[in-house]
């Protein structure tokens, strides 16, 4: 329900705004949409984890209006309000990765060799303000973001392994690859609210208005918090965002 207001909220500011008639000399107004593809990982990938066995598409969209002022014919400055998701489904296989799960009803933590299915989501307000450079009917764009996290998800899956509890010579659990024998873990409540980073792109202008969009954006603060010490290496989110918009 929340996430439908804050869509319903954005798409009544951008008809507001496309109803307001004339504009001031140098302010325009672009409404965009747009889907996202990437992941939330380690900038550098930890010997824990092996490999990358399975990455899936999930529903990373965005939705969002800017204001965008031009100091002259070729440098401006925008400012933006987004409503999107960053997420991503994958599966990995560890060695001796640090990790808390739950398995039946008892928590351990140590750790795991195994495979890992995790699932990630991330609904959020972005505020992103950017310098804009013109050429012709390509604008390039780069600046910081802000966002606020409004609903999480960091969850998933850990079967086909063992946890040595607390350190590597600690007792070996088995952990099995059925429902009743797997563990499972949720990391939601230790997700960062606020989040920031930066992000570049272009807006290629077509025609009538519409164009369309390719935006990298690359966060700067990791996903967990850094009170959060059993995901001990920093999982950062990078998406790129392929869209549409309309410029008035």
């Amino acid at each position: 329900m929340r996430k439908t207001i804050l869509f319903a909220a954005l798409l009544l500011l951008a008809s507001n705004v496309l109803s307001a008639g004339n504009l001031p000399d140098g302010l325009s107004f672009k409404v965009r949409a747009g889907y996202s593809v990437g992941g939330t990982a380690p900038l550098d990938m930890p010997p824990a984890i092996r490999s990358l066995d399975s990455y899936s598409l999930t529903p990373s969209v965005m939705a969002g209006a800017d204001a965008a002022y031009s100091f002259n014919k070729t440098w401006g400055i925008q400012a933006g309000l987004h409503f999107e998701n960053k997420g991503m489904d994958a599966a990995i296989t560890t060695k001796g990765y640090r990790m808390e799960m739950v398995q039946g009803d008892s928590r351990i933590e140590g750790l795991f060799t195994g495979h890992v299915h995790q699932e990630v989501s991330a609904w959020m307000l972005t505020l992103p303000v950017q310098a804009t450079l013109s050429l012709g009917t390509v604008t390039l764009k780069a600046g910081p973001y802000a966002s606020v996290v409004v609903s999480g998800n960091f969850s998933g899956i850990a079967s086909d392994g063992y946890l040595r509890q607390g350190d590597p010579t600690g007792p070996k659990i088995v952990i099995g690859n059925k429902e009743g024998e797997w563990a499972t873990y949720d990391f939601s409540e230790e997700m960062r609210t606020f989040q920031f980073g930066v992000s570049a792109g272009a807006d290629f202008a077509i025609t009538g208005g519409f164009g369309v969009s390719a935006d990298l954006n690359w966060g700067l603060t990791g996903l967990l918090k850094n009170s959060f010490k059993t995901v001990d290496v920093p999982l950062y989110p990078i998406y790129g965002t392929l869209g549409i918009f309309y410029r008035f």
